[in-house]
């Protein structure tokens, strides 16, 4: 017997992969690691859930596994759908007698046992309860059982995509994740079809609706960061506690996603460096101004040679850009292909429908596959390339000083000995004389080349804030 947990009950779960439960869509429901499925044998089962429905010719019969706003969402098209073409059968949720809806049709069958859903005739099991346990469980289980499975999981398939999309083929299945990545915006269908042809070498987007909110109130209304975090969590755009979002989490694990997708590479989130956003000031927007940027948490990977370099963090980007252009929580994803060259997807990231159309959109695709019964999608590559935060890109560099004589020379003095040059130095008027807001931007160079640099230069005795770097990107 499944748990809510993913572990058998009564006996000890000593798997290397169980982990704490990820952060998953804001939207979307947790199921509890205390709380057991129903702990129904198949005959009780049989007795309490109701014969199988009566199939309709043709369609596809979804069963759906997590009912928070985003499943709530999904089963509403499925159901208001006169296709034909998809019937949902089962939904599965802890709590189901409080989750009913009198929307739903008399005869899809409700349950809090997961093995109701691996034992029925349903051919499609959608995931949308987030995290990695027992998700990644679930998710096996009904591959095995030669069950396709469409999910939204950015975090499951960012860690074991690659391995999960292995046993889908190996079982004559299909696993689906159109929805884990920039949930209205259809970039991973269209890395998968529309740009199949291309041999892509970039990928960057604005990955995060929540931080790209924030840095967007900070722009337009020059409020300090706690209060367009605090406008945020008002507005249900972040969570109480956000760092998944603000440092840089959640967007790094969708880079992983678009690398495997997009680049054919292997990449763990973790491998990837993130930057929290929490440090950006309405000050540096002003000087973005002048230098004609503004700043956007920016997720880019890119190949080079062997080598993956990837990062995520905020960036100064052309105020005209199309990154530049993207307000409140809407995405942008861009790739740069050797023929195609640019292409750009933009659209609502987030929140239950736009994610709801991106997971049927996945159903509509398995469906059609059963019916032709097409070959088997082939083998994801497994490369695992070296992976490098190694951009060489000009640099924003803003000091917070308690202003004194020779700050400038002492700062251009340690920025020579490591052979980095200054590009140029801005300085707005206005400021109290303890707490001084000055930048100097440099001229490309790797990074590696900059933080020792950094280093020093942050522990100078005049400097009262650690120094804010940016790269800017053109």
């Amino acid at each position: 017997m499944l748990t809510l947990s993913g572990k058998p009950p009564g006996r000890r779960h000593s798997s290397p992969r169980a982990e704490p439960m990820a952060a998953y869509d804001k939207n979307e429901v947790h199921f509890s690691g205390r709380e057991f499925l129903s702990e129904t044998s198949p005959e009780q089962s049989a007795g309490t859930v109701g014969a199988p429905l009566p199939r309709r010719e043709g369609a596809g019969r979804v069963a759906l596994v997590g009912f928070g706003t985003v499943g709530r969402a999904v089963a509403r098209i499925l159901c208001q759908r006169s296709d034909g073409l998809l019937q949902l059968t089962h939904i599965c949720n802890r709590n189901v007698e409080r989750k009913k809806q009198p929307w739903v049709p008399g005869d899809v069958i409700w349950t809090e046992d997961f093995h109701t859903i691996l034992r029925s005739d349903a051919e499609i099991i959608v995931e949308l309860i987030g995290g990695l346990t027992p998700a990644e469980e679930f998710v096996q289980s009904a591959l095995k059982a030669g069950k396709s499975v469409v999910t939204a999981n950015k975090q499951l398939i960012a860690r074991y995509g690659l391995e999960l999309l292995q046993l889908a083929r190996e079982n004559g299945c299909q696993l689906e994740f159109g929805a884990s990545v920039a949930g209205g915006v259809p970039v991973l269908p269209a890395l998968r079809a529309g740009l199949s042809g291309d041999r892509l070498h970039g990928i960057a987007g604005i990955l995060n609706g929540t931080c790209n909110y924030i840095l967007s109130r900070i722009q337009t209304a020059g409020i300090p960061f706690s209060q367009a975090l605090e406008e945020a969590q008002a507005k249900g755009y972040a969570e109480a506690d956000a760092s998944e979002d603000l440092d840089g989490g959640d967007a790094r694990a969708k880079l992983a996603i678009l690398a495997l997708a997009g680049l054919g590479v292997r990449v763990a989130p973790p491998d990837i460096r993130a930057r929290t956003i929490r440090a950006v000031d309405a000050v540096d927007f002003a000087y973005a101004g002048e230098l004609g940027c503004t700043i956007r948490q920016i997720s880019r990977a890119e190949m080079k040679a062997a080598n993956l370099l990837a990062e995520v963090g905020p960036s100064l980007v052309p105020a005209s850009s199309p990154f530049g252009r993207v307000q409140q929580n809407l995405n942008l994803v861009m790739t740069s292909g050797a023929y195609g060259g640019e292409v750009a997807f933009s659209g609502a990231g987030a929140g239950g429908d736009p994610t709801a159309v991106a997971v049927v959109s996945d159903l509509m695709f398995v469906v059609q596959n059963l019916w032709c019964r097409p070959r088997l999608r082939r083998a994801l590559p497994a490369l695992s390339p070296k992976v490098s935060c190694d951009f060489e890109t000009p640099w924003y560099l803003r000091f917070w000083v308690k202003d004194q004589p020779g700050i400038i020379a002492r700062l251009a003095a340690i920025l020579s000995s490591h052979q980095l040059n200054i590009d140029a130095v801005l300085q707005k008027p206005g400021f109290e004389k303890l707490a001084l807001p000055f930048v100097i931007t440099l001229e490309p160079c790797p990074d590696w080349q900059l933080h020792p640099a950094l280093e020093k230069m942050s522990a100078l005795e005049f400097c009262v804030k650690p120094c804010l770097c940016l790269p800017i990107l053109r």
